[in-house]
């Protein structure tokens, strides 16, 4: 017998991570390359010092507050899309629809922990997120992954037969999808949750759902009509705030309620609550630099297409390209010259985030030096 005794299906696998390179330019997690602004900085400081001062006692464990506040936001975003002659509206998101944890990696690892387990599946359609069929593995939940089409979209009359032959109790869809960028349809959403009906969940994994172009509608605005269905969000991406780790859903409360079953007592410290908030209460300002993101994904899709690369369209704040036949010379040839982009996704396509525009002229250079053209 090895040791350590580890379960037996997680042995010798090397856990989930992007390299870490020192390297002048780094465009390979899909940070937002805008860091917050002195008052910002300021607020979460004086914030979580204040939070210091009663660090003896255990956190608000319902974190009422930060979901008040995350609600707020997310009916913003829910009423900006809609323009004044839309008629009724919804009622929007409320505190109880939403729930935050340590990141969107641990708000994923509930749902599946709360829906998925032993018995029971989760599906997906590849490329999709790496990481969704570790959090079915460490779940102990069954991983079944559909196939997009060579666009990356989905086939709807595909996608809803596969429902009905897996029955799934969690359906994993990110929109838009990581690693290709690539939206789903409003009526996607809709006819996969009318196919899983209420013997499972459609979780809509929106992380970079504030990067999508103008007239893309969010999946917050099927909520109202489809109790099982759940939107996930993060203030890592929009909000500047990977080293934050906060991610969080609107949901209908009774699957917040179910989540609270499996939640670990007390997970988000009182330090992640005062900062969390405090970058809420700079909401406009934070957001401030998403339209000059999307504005420079746009140009750099476009300026890989002019150069003969095929590029997948984006709604995110990354762009997959390619193809290569060897995507790791690729790669490496734009590591040498000190940009470091992402090797993911089918074979012979390439990941580069999108970042500042000096960032992104450094990356064209090295780019043509390495593939020539």
């Amino acid at each position: 017998m090895t040791f350590p005794p580890i379960r037996e299906e997680l042995a010798g696998i090397e856990p989930y991570g992007a390299p870490q390179l020192d390297v002048p330019v780094q465009l390979n997690v899909n940070e937002n390359p805008y860091g917050p602004s002195a008052a910002c900085i300021e607020d979460i400081a004086s914030s979580v010092a204040a939070a210091a001062r009663t660090l003896n006692r255990y956190p608000d464990r319902e974190f009422v507050q930060l979901r008040e506040a995350l609600a707020r936001y997310l009916s913003r975003d829910l009423d900006g899309a809609r323009s004044p002659g839309d008629g009724a509206r919804s009622p929007g998101v409320t505190p109880e629809m939403v729930w935050a944890a340590n990141g969107s990696n641990e708000v994923m690892l509930q749902l599946l922990q709360a829906f998925g387990g032993p018995g029971r599946t989760a599906l997906s359609f590849a490329p999709t997120y790496s990481m969704y069929p570790e959090y079915a593995r460490d779940t102990n939940t069954e991983w079944v992954a559909g196939q997009r089409e060579e666009d990356f979209s989905l086939d709807l009359e595909k996608a809803r037969a596969l429902v009905e032959e897996v029955r799934p109790s969690v359906v994993l869809l990110p929109s838009p999808n990581n690693p290709t960028g690539t939206a789903l349809p409003p009526e996607a959403i809709g006819a996969l949750c009318e196919a899983v009906g209420e013997a499972g969940i459609v979780v809509v994994d929106e992380a970079y759902g504030e990067f999508r172009r103008a007239g893309v509608p969010s999946a917050l605005e099927s909520l109202a009509a489809h109790r099982n269905l759940v939107v996930t969000r993060t203030m890592s991406k929009a909000f500047a705030g990977a080293g934050l780790r906060l991610g969080y859903l609107a949901a209908d409360p009774a699957i917040c309620d179910a989540i609270r079953v499996v939640r670990l007592p007390y997970h988000l410290s009182a330090v992640t609550q005062a900062a969390a908030l405090a970058a809420l209460r700079h909401t406009d300002e934070l957001l401030g630099n998403v339209a000059a993101l999307r504005e420079e994904r746009d140009a750099t899709v476009a300026w890989l297409r002019q150069h003969g690369f095929t590029v997948a369209d984006s709604d995110a704040n990354y762009a997959l390209f390619g193809r290569f036949d060897d995507r790791h010379a690729v790669w490496q040839g734009l590591l040498d010259r000190g940009v470091l982009i992402r090797e993911t996704g089918p074979a012979g396509w390439l990941r580069v985030s999108i970042g500042t525009p000096a960032e992104m002229d450094a990356f064209k250079t090295a780019l043509l030096e390495v593939t020539p053209r």
